[in-house]
């Protein structure tokens, strides 16, 4: 038994994968095509990735926004889990990444289900609100540039119905936010935003280290 979430050693990391990972081959394949980019640390975890997939399912999400795709992986999960009646809205500004996205969206059947917008995430969610899509989304996903972390929250938080779910990633930041010789923009804004989470009543709020840190904000 233990009061505190424990500390996943290596071994104990591949345990946990091993009998209780389900990651279709079309995702390992993705992965691995992106493990050769200098960038691959920007990619969510399989297990992330698989807890994403069950609260979609959890919550029938149809209706979906992502700000910041890079090559796919969590875009392709969250589809997969969707009724083929879902859209997920995908927010990048790098072509050469979401062209690999797309050939795995396509690979994998899903492409009717996924727009791509290359332009600035904030100019897209504002201009999603102008079209009259407030409260009408289920779910959205926020893993980009940090330092915009808040307005997107906002934006989205205007975006969601009541009852829908926002997933911020990287919210312990490789445990920078602890560490006060941090005291770079991205870090800073984190911390800023993880203190305005918890204090936040227009939501209900979970963190969970999972990855590096994924932060639940349900709208109330």
């Amino acid at each position: 038994m233990t009061k505190s979430t424990l500390n996943l050693t290596p071994s104990l990391y591949e345990y946990l994968l091993s009998h209780s990972g389900r990651e279709h081959p079309l995702l390992k394949e993705l992965r691995e095509i992106t493990a050769s980019d200098e960038m691959a640390r920007m990619q969510i975890s399989p297990e992330q990735g698989q807890f994403m997939q069950l609260l979609v399912k959890l919550m029938g999400a149809k209706q979906i926004v992502e700000v910041g795709t890079f090559t796919g992986y969590s875009a392709l999960a969250m589809a997969m889990a969707m009724p083929k009646e879902g859209r997920i809205i995908c927010c990048d500004l790098d072509k050469k990444w979401t062209d690999i996205a797309q050939q795995s969206w396509k690979k994998a059947g899903v492409e009717d289900k996924t727009e791509l917008i290359l332009a600035p995430a904030e100019e897209t969610l504002s201009s999603l609100l102008k079209a009259g899509r407030a409260r009408s989304f289920d779910l959205i996903f926020v893993d980009a540039d940090k330092e915009s972390y808040d307005t997107y929250f906002e934006l989205s938080l205007r975006l969601l119905r009541p009852g829908g779910l926002l997933l911020i990633d990287n919210t312990l930041w490789g445990g920078s936010v602890i560490d006060q010789q941090k005291q770079d923009p991205d870090t800073k804004a984190i911390r800023a935003l993880n203190l305005k989470l918890q204090q936040d009543s227009r939501i209900e709020l979970s963190h969970l280290p999972i990855a590096d840190g994924l932060t639940l904000c349900l709208k109330k």
